[in-house]
């Protein structure tokens, strides 16, 4: 798709506005050759954020000589954003500020049978009302709210247009969000939501290519090829865990066999645990949580029965790794969400060593394999970057335009 002269300054001043909140405080002179654009266009740039109050001048560098350089960093007091992370079995929302420090916190949790759109929004608008309460802020502080919905999502139509654990089909999330929230809204999924998170804050930041691969209930991989995030034509980039790991194997929420999901999510290493030792103390079979958090405990403490399922997903998660690293040589290979981070640095171990052994030689030996560095909820923190995009994408429009934006399903409270 052809990129207007507005998407690119859209894009440009989006690009600014990332390294400043990654990097506060910093000159233009720093800007501009973090971002490769010149130094009359960031300085262009600077000034509009400055005049949006998104940035503030604080001072100046100190100098060995010459004129010294004026400092700006984000106004974090300048407004807020919010993250939803709609996993399948809880909704999580953090409050961010806009230097995307949390402000507050909630989470609802969803129990087996809770999955219908209508019981999902409910819980969405409870948390998002209970952080706006929490952070004690006037609505018209919030500049927007990131949704991100597992499975596979039309952003601009605000559609999940498939979510196979729930068997969703082109539900209009937005629109129904939008009957309970008066902010602006913006979609998405959390393999993109992770990989920008780890692009902004964590192991992707400065890599030309990375993978983020996201392990929770379901599984997936966000791609950052090029500095940037990668779609595909429609948004579909990185349904890696529905990609054959085993012929025949496994059936899948999706219809196929043998995806990698059904053997290295959450539910697919309590079927391993299951087969290995159907009556272990370790299993709770309505909880994946507590099975994983137990399995967790159990390596630390030498348990055999946890030490070998760890090892036996490991060789799966290896092997379906191997294949990403094989096919897109990145520099790191990242892995987060919730799975990843209970189990820790025995499953990475185990999955380095798995990778080594189906891997070619070359590639791999460019590769870095690491666990998220982030310390909150990666998802949310990306989802509220996309509400971030959206809100300087609404400033373009209004400037250019007057109107409405059109990517927001509605307008902030006055």
């Amino acid at each position: 798709m052809k990129r207007t002269s507005r998407d690119i300054r859209t894009a440009n001043r989006y690009g600014v506005l990332r390294e400043i909140i990654a990097e506060s405080p910093t000159s233009r002179q720093e800007l501009a050759a973090a971002t490769g654009l010149s130094l009359a266009t960031v300085a262009t740039l600077v000034g509009e954020l400055l005049d949006l109050g998104l940035l503030t001048e604080v001072g100046f560098e100190d100098s060995a000589g010459g004129r010294p350089r004026g400092l700006v960093a984000v106004n974090a007091s300048g407004g807020a954003l919010i993250g939803v992370d709609i996993a399948e079995t809880y909704v999580r929302v953090e409050l961010f500020d806009l230097a995307l420090n949390v402000l507050a916190r909630a989470d609802e949790d969803m129990r087996p049978g809770e999955s219908h759109p209508a019981q999902v929004v409910g819980h969405v608008a409870t948390a998002v009302g209970s952080v706006v309460a929490q952070a004690g802020i006037e609505g018209a502080r919030v500049l927007g709210v990131g949704v991100s919905v597992p499975g596979q999502v039309d952003r601009e139509g605000g559609v999940s247009e498939y979510a196979p654990n729930w068997d969703w089909h082109d539900v209009p999330l937005l629109d129904l969000l939008s009957e309970h929230i008066t902010y602006p809204l913006y979609l998405d999924n959390p393999l993109r939501a992770c990989a920008v998170a780890e692009l902004w804050f964590g192991a992707a930041r400065g890599r030309g290519d990375a993978v983020v691969v996201n392990l929770g209930t379901g599984v997936g991989a966000g791609l950052a090829l090029g500095g940037g995030l990668h779609r595909g034509v429609s948004n579909s980039a990185g349904e890696w865990g529905h990609t054959t790991l085993v012929l025949d194997g496994r059936l899948c929420h999706c219809g196929n066999h043998g995806c990698v999901e059904t053997y290295v999510g959450a539910p697919g290493i309590m079927l391993n645990l299951r087969e290995m030792s159907p009556r272990s103390p370790l299993l709770h079979p309505e909880d994946q949580t507590s099975t994983i958090n137990a399995l967790a405990r159990g390596v630390a403490a030498h348990d055999p029965v946890a030490i070998k399922v760890v090892r036996d997903t490991a060789r799966y998660l290896g092997a379906g790794i191997a294949d990403l690293v094989n096919l897109l040589n990145p520099e790191v290979v990242v892995l987060s969400s919730w799975v990843a981070a209970t189990l820790g640095e025995p499953l990475l171990e185990e999955v380095r060593e798995a990778v080594a052994r189906h891997a070619l030689k070359r590639p791999f030996a460019a590769t870095e394999i690491v666990l998220s560095p982030i310390p909150t909820d990666p998802v949310c923190l990306g989802a509220a970057t996309f509400a971030l995009e959206g809100a300087l994408s609404a400033v373009t429009q209004k400037s250019n335009r007057r109107t409405i934006p059109a990517r927001s399903r509605t307008a902030p409270p006055a």
